[in-house]
């Protein structure tokens, strides 16, 4: 996000094994992408069960809160002199 109404925020949640990022989910697309076999099979179910309503809450639930806490604690302090 680029600025305090938190409107272009997104929240990335990855999944890596060994290295190798699997799955990814992301708020803009609104669904879990897989990346390989494994992980193309499991966005698949997650896509249709419960694990994807809750991913698009954590939006709402952790990631606006928390960025509205950070941005006033970090972002309006860049430029001054500590």
């Amino acid at each position: 996000y680029s600025s305090k109404d938190l409107h272009g925020i997104e929240f990335i949640d990855s999944y890596v094994f060994n290295q190798v990022e699997d799955i990814r989910f992301n708020s803009t697309v609104g669904k879990f992408v897989g990346y390989t076999e494994h992980g193309v099979y499991n966005a698949e179910t997650w896509n249709k069960g419960s694990e994807l309503a809750q991913e698009l809450g954590e939006l709402e639930r952790f990631c606006k809160p928390n960025a509205a806490n950070h941005y006033s604690a970090v972002l309006d302090k860049t430029g001054e002199q500590g």
